[in-house]
This record gives C-alpha cells, structure tokens and sequence, in this order.
C-alpha cells in the first residue's frame, strides 16, 4: 500500500486552513442561496433543507472522526496544527450560529413568504373544531397503533435511538395501574410515519396546508398515558457516528462484512443532540447524561428538529411559478441516432457537458452495447448509481445475453452502501463478474468500456468522466463525460481495470494519470514545470476546478508556483485549505467558489505547457484521499475542439462569474462577487448556450 505523504515541512500551520471551518463556510454559501430573495421560493427552501443534510453529514463523519481521535489521545487533527479541544469548540460556535440563522430564515421570513402564496403550516394552537377532530381520528387510525410509549424505570431502561430519528421525551406525574410513578417516558416516531401531512381539500381555505408529525403527537400524547398527567413532550433526535470500520485482516468477504456493519451504523456513538427550544432543562441535561453528551453538543430549536423533512414540501408543492424554471438538456447532433454511436466515435472523440447536455446518450452508449452481438465484453466501475438504475439494468441485461461483463462495485461509497450492496447481488446473480475494488482504496474513478469484434479485430470504446453514473445526479451536478475510441486510451482503460481485478505492477500508462500511483506526481511536476517556465521569463498559467483542495504537496507547490510568478486561479466549491493572496507566499493565486442552481462537480485541471495547453478532466479532488487512498484517473482531453470547449466551458466562463461567486480572502472569508457592469452567472449561461429552455 502506498503511503501518504507527509505534510511538508517547508511551511509552518498557520498558512493552511483547516478543513472543518473551511467546510462550514461552504454551509454558509448555501444557506447564502436560501437567504435570497432572488431565489424561487420553494427553491429556496429546498437550499434550507440542503444545508441541514449537510450538516448531518458533517457530524456523522467529521465531528465523530475528531471525537474518534479525541478518544484515542491525539491532541492535533490536521496540517493546520489547531488542537482538537480548540477546533471542536470552535465547529461548536459556527454550527450554533449557522443553525441560529436558519431557524431565523424558516420562521421569520420563509413560513411567512410561504403563507402569502398559500403555503401553510398549521400550529395546533391554530386547529380549527374540523381539523382537529380529523387529526384526531388520524391520530386514532393512522398513528397510535404504531406507537410504544416506554415509561423509564428499572424495568424499563432508557431505549435504543435510531439515527437521526424523531423522538420524544415525556414528563409525567402521577401513578399508573401497576401503582408506578416513573417521571419520564420515551416516545419513538416510527419510520414509516410521515412527518409532514397534508390536510384533505376543504379542511383549509389555503390550497396547501401541511401539518407536521410533531404536532398531531404533541396535542394528542396524553392519550398514551390514561390517568396521568403530561407536564412536558418535547421533540429530540441525536446525531450518531455513521463512519464504517472494517478490519482487512478479519473479513473473508467484504461484502457480507460491510452487510453486517450497516446495520450497526444506526447505533454508533452520539455526537449531537438536538432538542426544541422548549424543552426543560431537567430533561435536557437527562438526555445529554442519556447520551453521553457535553452541553456543546446540545442544540436547542425553535421549531421541529429536522429541517431536511421540509424537502418532501418541495416535490408535494405543484407550483412552477414558485422553482427554478424547467429546462431540457439537449442532446448533440452528433449523438441524435444512437444506433450509430459506435461509428460516429469512430470518426471522432464525443464531450458531454451535463446537467445542460443530456445523459441519455451515456445510457444509449450502455444499452447498444448490450444488444450488439459484436460487442463481447463490458468493463465498469460503479461508485454511487441509485436504488433504481436503469444503467445497472443494461448490465444485467448483457451479462444475461451472454456478454463478458465486470463490474468494478465500490461497496464502501458513503451512504451508498445499501444500493451498492443491491446491485452486486442482482449482477452476481445475472453471470457478471463484480468485484469490489481494491481493499482499502475505493474505486473513484467514473470508467465505461465497451469491447468491440470489428473485422477480425477487437476495438476498445470508452466513457471516461468526473461524475458518477447516476442519471438522477447528471440532472443536478455539473460533469464532463468524454466519448472515445481513441486506441492509447482505450488500452489505459483496459490496463485499469486489469489491475483493479487482478494482481501485479502499477500499469504503464500512455495518457491517463492514475492514483494511487501517477496522479499526485504527475499534478506536481506539471505544477513546476509551469514554475520553472515563469522563472525563465516565459508565460506561467494554471487553472483547476475541484470539489476540495486539501492536500498540503499540491498546496505546497502552487505557493512555490505563485511565488515564480505563475498566475494561478482555482475553481474550489468545497473546503479549501489554501490560503491566497498573501504577500511573499501566494499573491498570484486566486480561489473563487460558485454556489448556485446545480452542484457544481467537475474536475478539470489546466496548464499552459508553453502554448500546448495541457487540459485532464478527473474524477480526482486535491485531497489526501484521492491522491494516495483511491483509484482515480485523470483523463486528457486530445481532441483540439473538445479542448476549446472544456477550457470555455468548465473554466472560462466560471472565473467571468460576477454573480454567484464567492471570493476567499486571505483571513478565510468569502465575498459574494456583485456585478458592477452586465451581470454574468456561469450556470445561466450554460444552460441558455446548451441546454433547450421550456
């Protein structure tokens, strides 16, 4: 296993920025898209919603990770030397003040915006005699069966929370049957709940009215306890430890070891606690006890305890008017007969620029694959993909016709465990050949090859791209994806899989770039080539685009670049731990982060070579991880046209972005780009220049 690299001695920490704030102000760029008025409404609040995931995300696994080693004895984190103690404290302050905002937005400013276009959430308090007898009634039918109260004493312990779930804390008075006098009770909201309802036609005089879950238990709790008397309910949920563990040494198959932990993930270590702001603080110091918590990981809200359900209002709300317009991505000309793929990439190298083009043709590539019978052998990899998947289906349908099918399944894809799992039994089960990558590095890279009987002779076709084969995604995420049967690349694609599924040396590749062996070696040495072309007095010129940029070599190397002269500008949506425009160390170097209607997700890296213009797209971030604990590729693009496009397109047009960029400054903050003359959103302009408005 190659080892990471040490953090580089030539800079001291304080030049770095740590990575969890650096997250946080990400939140922060999001929450930015829900606080303007110039986005849709109910857009704005699926933005709310996003941030709050978010959020879970961060503590299940890198607030849990830093308690983990907190745990362990380690007093320092990251390369940018905050002690552990330190940086949770202040990820406690920030999560506070994000939170605080959000809460703020939703009640003062989204609920009411919401009621004026008769979008309304109906308060207990505000139930008319109609609606509470029906809520009561569905309270009786719908709910009560599938409660269990479970009263807290010796006989009763404190139960097992789920994950993220909604729950209810009881206090009582007064003795039951039995002549018990617990004070307490737990109340669990079972799953298959609903945690926003709708009130039928005629119940309200607004043609949306939602009541939350929350609410029909609340007024109606006392029923669960005849004869006593309910001095408080007050919703909770606790955010757990959902980081896997498995020991390569112990599993015999991973497959079957990592089925086993999922269902463990809902129980791991708590790391935050969330109450309604009501709650008292008797049973807020109970739970925290309960959970093994300190007051910092407690958040008190004013209002129901998981903004992420709020998300099921946006899909149940049919108000266009209300969401971002709707648009078609377009399908090139190039591409407008399927049938006829395979010879249209004989002729030429084919670029998809998605959600603006169309990821129909990727499914087509898949699925005249499947049907040709002069097609012998499907080769893929498989990072997140979805329950349902179409392309999946091609697959299993190939294998079944008789066709050489593997399928490289990273089965440890975050919070993709369970689909991934899924598939890989439906294709083992079709006759394909699925394997799981390499055992401790997960297989990133976004790899389709299709091999061809063509004459007497075999023809390699490849799908290279920055983001998953998910068509869901391909809606919502900005990606390139490149067409090709260019023979060297095929070969490297081919040597790719060969060395996931089988054993030997690292490939001898020709074109691709390949981590853990190539690919962080390969972005320095382009890194100080352009250096050393700006300390010769020639044109020095580096332009990425990434998710994250985090790995202290690479970061290393564009403060020695910047310090040459080279003029640097980086695309960064994610963390960032970079710090530009300091005197001596990083004034040619500009970081700029683009938050708007889609997830901005290609990797698209650019050097100038001295005229050649050298441009990859990859699946890779500048992340320890990607350079050292995955397989990635970066792929170039050799076709002159399809590189004006990428450079225009992923690049050009992102760094001409006066309205929903975000700049960083030297002090860690980022700063809305305003325009002072025409303004230009990189998003809207794509989708006018490629994509089919409705």
């Amino acid at each position: 296993m190659p080892t990471p690299v040490p953090p580089p001695a030539n800079y001291s920490a304080d030049h770095f920025f740590n990575r969890e704030l650096s997250l946080l102000q990400f939140q922060r760029r999001v929450l930015a898209m829900a606080e303007n008025p110039a986005t849709p409404l109910i857009e704005r609040v699926r933005y709310l919603c996003i941030v709050s995931s978010n959020l879970d995300e961060f503590f299940e696994i890198r607030v849990a990770g830093l308690k983990e080693q907190q745990h362990q004895g380690l007093t320092r984190a990251g390369i940018d030397g905050i002690a552990i103690d330190e940086l949770l404290e202040r990820i406690g302050k920030e999560v506070h003040s994000l939170v605080s905002r959000q809460y703020a937005l939703w009640n003062d400013t989204l609920i009411p915006a919401l009621a004026r276009e008769g979008v309304v959430f109906v308060r207990r308090n505000h139930w008319t005699d109609a609606q509470r007898e029906w809520l009561e009634r569905y309270f009786v039918d719908q709910i009560e069966p599938l409660l269990t109260p479970i009263a807290l004493d010796p006989a009763h312990p404190f139960p097992r929370i789920l994950n993220k779930s909604l729950n209810f804390a009881i206090e009582l008075e007064g003795k039951d049957a039995f002549g018990r006098t617990s004070g307490r009770a737990i109340l669990q909201a079972p799953r298959a709940l609903p945690r926003v309802l709708r009130l039928p036609k005629g119940l309200s005089e607004h043609p949306y009215a939602f009541v939350f879950l929350s609410s029909i238990i609340h007024a109606n709790v006392h029923r669960l306890f005849p004869g006593m008397t309910v001095k408080g309910c007050y919703q909770f949920r606790v955010t757990r430890n959902s980081d896997l563990f498995l020991d390569e040494e112990e599993i015999k198959d991973l497959r079957d070891a990592l089925s086993g932990e999922l269902r463990q993930r809902h129980f791991g270590d708590a790391v935050r606690l969330e109450v309604a702001d009501n709650c008292s603080e008797q049973m807020a110091r109970f739970l925290l006890e309960q959970f093994g918590l300190t007051e910092q990981a407690l958040y008190r809200v004013p209002g129901i305890v998981n903004l992420v359900r709020l998300m099921a209002i946006c899909d149940e709300v049919d108000r266009p008017d209300l969401k971002f317009p709707p648009f078609t991505p377009r399908v090139p000309k190039a591409l407008a007969r399927p049938q006829d793929t395979f010879a249209t990439l004989r002729r030429q190298d084919l670029l998809l620029h998605h959600p603006y083009e169309s990821f129909e043709p990727v499914i087509n590539f898949l699925r005249i694959a499947a049907d040709d019978p002069n097609v012998v052998a499907i080769k893929m990899t498989v990072y997140r993909t979805g329950m349902d998947s179409i392309l999946m289906e091609q697959l299993i349908r190939a294998a079944q016709l008789g066709k050489e099918v593997t399928v490289v399944m990273e089965l440890m894809a975050r919070f993709d465990e369970e689909a991934n799992i899924r598939w890989a039994r439906r294709l083992h089960e079709a006759g394909a050949h699925v394997v799981y990558g390499v055992f401790g590095f997960k297989t990133h890279a976004k790899l389709l090859l299709v091999i061809r009987r063509e004459g007497g002779q075999l023809r390699r076709y490849c799908h290279i791209g920055t983001g998953n084969y998910h068509p869901k995604t391909a809606r919502l995420y900005t990606d390139f994806g490149l067409l090709t049967a260019n023979p060297e690349i095929g070969s490297d694609v081919d040597a790719i899989f060969r060395s996931i599924t089988g054993m030997g040396d690292a490939p001898q590749l020709r074109h691709l770039w390949q981590s853990p062996f190539t690919l962080h070696a390969n972005l320095l040495a382009h890194i100080r080539a352009e250096a050393d072309a700006a300390q010769a007095g020639r044109r020095g010129r580096i332009i990425a685009k990434m998710n994250a940029l985090l790995e202290p070599h690479l970061i290393e190397a564009l403060y020695a670049a910047s310090q040459a002269g080279v003029e640097i500008d980086l695309i960064v949506r994610g963390p960032c731990a970079l710090k530009p425009g300091i005197a001596g160390l990083s004034e040619n170097i500009r970081v700029r982060s683009i938050v708007g209607r889609f997830l901005e997700h290609h990797r698209v890296f650019y050097f100038y070579a001295d005229g050649a213009r050298k441009v990859y797209l990859s699946s890779a971030d500048w992340m320890d991880r990607n350079c050292f604990r995955r397989v990635e590729v970066a792929c170039p693009v050799l076709d002159p046209a399809l590189k004006r496009r990428v450079i225009k397109e992923g690049l050009r047009i992102y760094l001409l972005d006066n309205a929903q960029a975000w700049e960083l400054g030297p002090d860690g903050r980022y700063r809305l780009k305003h325009a002072r003359t025409m303004r230009r959103a990189a998003q809207e302009l794509l989708l006018r220049e490629l994509a089919k408005s409705n």
